[in-house]
């Protein structure tokens, strides 16, 4: 008797449950099939990205290029690209916008990346740092000192000892700047121990000691 009751009350939560469970269970397979449906989704945006990435440079870097149309193109890969490819697209769009004299947009696409949390410090840095080459003779000279200022510290964006890789051309702007501010005096200080700086650059060093001479301070 009281193993047919137990048996009755079995039936009876399948009943009462079983639905439910079943449709956990569904719920369950839809996510897992999904998530799996998304990973493939990103791998062939990504695999469309990195062709057509391909493609662009071959074609930016053939003899007679169009580099306007060129850089439209990696400006339209930008827009739909997955987070890396779209990061490439825009420094790539950035420097041949620069490069065929749409200097505006070139330096909207810099900060872009620059602004862009979720990208690497690295290209971060860089864009910052293109911004204020570009940017050096039509840009706000305390907008520039602020972008150009944490980048020529030894300490960097990066927080390391040896600060951002960029740190050398990131002085060199900053003596520019200086000398864009008429303060000569600053900027032959700044070129002349970038001159003596033996971890830059040997073409940075040179260029930075011929500018220092120049100056006649």
């Amino acid at each position: 008797m009281q193993e047919e009751l137990r048996a009755e009350r079995a039936r009876q939560l399948g009943v009462r449950y079983g639905g439910m469970l079943a449709g956990v269970a569904l719920l369950v397979l839809v996510g897992l099939g999904g998530w799996q449906g998304w990973r493939w989704y990103e791998q062939r945006q990504a695999s469309r990205a990195a062709t057509t990435f391909l493609e662009a440079h071959r074609a930016a870097e053939a003899q007679g290029a169009d580099l306007k149309a060129v850089g439209d193109r990696f400006a339209a890969l930008a827009a739909e690209s997955p987070a890396g490819y779209r990061l490439l697209s825009l420094l790539r769009a950035a420097a041949l916008k620069a490069e065929t004299g749409d200097r505006a947009a070139a330096l909207a696409m810099w900060d872009q990346v620059a602004s862009d949390s979720a990208a690497p410090q690295l290209y971060r840095d860089l864009a910052s740092l293109m911004w204020a080459l570009h940017g050096m003779d039509s840009q706000d000279p305390a907008l520039l000192a602020a972008r150009l200022e944490p980048l020529a510290q030894a300490g960097g964006q990066t927080g390391s000892q040896s600060g951002s890789p960029w740190r050398a051309s990131a002085r060199e702007l900053r003596a520019l700047l200086a000398i864009r501010r008429g303060e000569t005096a600053e900027a032959k200080r700044d070129l002349e121990a970038l001159a003596a700086d033996v971890n830059a650059p040997r073409g940075l060093r040179d260029r930075a000691s011929r500018l220092a001479a120049g100056l006649g301070v």
